[in-house]
């Protein structure tokens, strides 16, 4: 592709964005980096509709850097609790207080600086540098990799770090080269929005398209097959077995996960790997008569990578000792403020009315 057709796809992006595609969004309407950052954290895995709300939620607790670096973890992810992919939180907080020690509460403007952050990487730090500072920085989200590799042809494999950088060059070499200041953020923008909504994962809207005419894929009539990446995630199936404990005034026992692996620092019920752990845990709670013991509906909760097949019991009554070293007494008013794994916050709202 000669410079010409590159500086073609840059003008054809940035028209198209400005008539078709979306200017509504609320971190849209700001070149404050603290918004847009916060948008694109939950934007990652997670579509805008369900972010709308959680965004204005954020904001409206947290205004600026400063207040999110001041909160306490649990407030955090309380907030967060629904979107998953609970790192995303965690790298939030931690990077609202890099931002506030380090930078004085500002953030950087140039993407190499912001990708030193955590939880922000170079497709983020691009995304926050265009549009914020006009930056010349491409980014790779997942749409916009789709988009670039059937305009260009781009058939190597990208599970090969050496073929991703030779996509991020050729990402490097489209972005436009004039009137920076308004063009990056709408190119910016308008990649992200083709891939959204028209070069879609399947049966993309190429006659939609205002880069059709000069795509490679469109041209071939084989546009779903790319990108092309051979390594694929594997999925994973595993069974958990939940103890959710009531005492009599109706409070929950709960306890902090590892700090690594699903759930990584959050609250939850005990977890057990067999019904029979489980239920040793439950005998060594005190006179059996006192409580009561029932099996709930089991159910599954789909991660990226994996299934977690969910087994509660729900154990109530006099009990007498504590069940784990660490954890303690939660009431309902108490769960939607801390960091409650959304299946477990909903576990626990189930079964609220089944007192003892």
């Amino acid at each position: 592709m000669s410079a010409t057709e590159h500086g073609s796809v840059a003008e054809r992006v940035v028209a198209w964005q400005s008539t078709h595609g979306r200017n509504h969004l609320p971190w849209q309407q700001t070149r404050d980096p603290y918004r847009v950052w916060l948008s694109e954290i939950m934007l990652q895995q997670t579509q805008v509709a369900t972010v709308l709300d959680y965004y204005a939620r954020f904001l409206a607790r947290f205004p600026d850097v400063r207040a999110l670096a001041q909160a306490g973890q649990d407030e955090v992810m309380g907030l967060w609790s629904g979107l998953g992919y609970y790192a995303r939180a965690r790298n939030l907080h931690r990077c609202a207080q890099q931002v506030v020690a380090e930078h004085g509460g500002v953030f950087p403007d140039t993407a190499a600086v912001l990708a030193t952050l955590p939880g922000i990487g170079r497709s983020t730090a691009g995304a926050i540098a265009a549009f914020c500072f006009s930056e010349r920085v491409p980014i790779l989200d997942a749409n916009v990799r789709r988009v670039l590799t059937r305009l260009l042809g781009f058939d190597k494999d990208l599970a090969s770090a050496g073929n991703e950088r030779l996509l991020w060059e050729e990402a490097q070499a489209l972005l436009p080269r004039k009137n920076l200041h308004a063009a990056m953020p709408r190119y910016t923008q308008g990649l992200m929005d083709l891939g959204a909504s028209v070069c879609t994962p399947k049966m993309p809207r190429c006659g939609q398209c205002p880069l059709a005419s000069g795509c490679a894929a469109s041209r071939a009539g084989d546009a779903e097959r790319y990108p092309v990446k051979t390594r694929r995630l594997v999925r994973r199936s595993e069974s958990w077995q939940l103890l959710v404990l009531r005492n009599p005034g109706g409070r929950v026992w709960l306890q902090r996960r590892p700090a690594a692996g699903i759930w990584a620092g959050m609250h939850c019920v005990p977890v057990f790997a067999d019904g029979a752990s489980l239920m040793g845990c439950v005998a060594s709670l005190g006179d059996a008569s006192r409580i009561s013991c029932n099996e709930l509906q089991p159910f599954l909760h789909v991660l990226t990578h994996r299934d977690l097949h969910l087994h509660p019991v729900l154990v109530a009554g006099d009990i007498a000792e504590r069940p784990t070293e660490d954890g303690g007494w939660f009431g309902a008013d108490e769960w939607h403020s801390i960091g409650l794994p959304a299946p477990i916050r909903k576990l626990l709202d189930s079964t609220q009315a089944q007192l003892w």
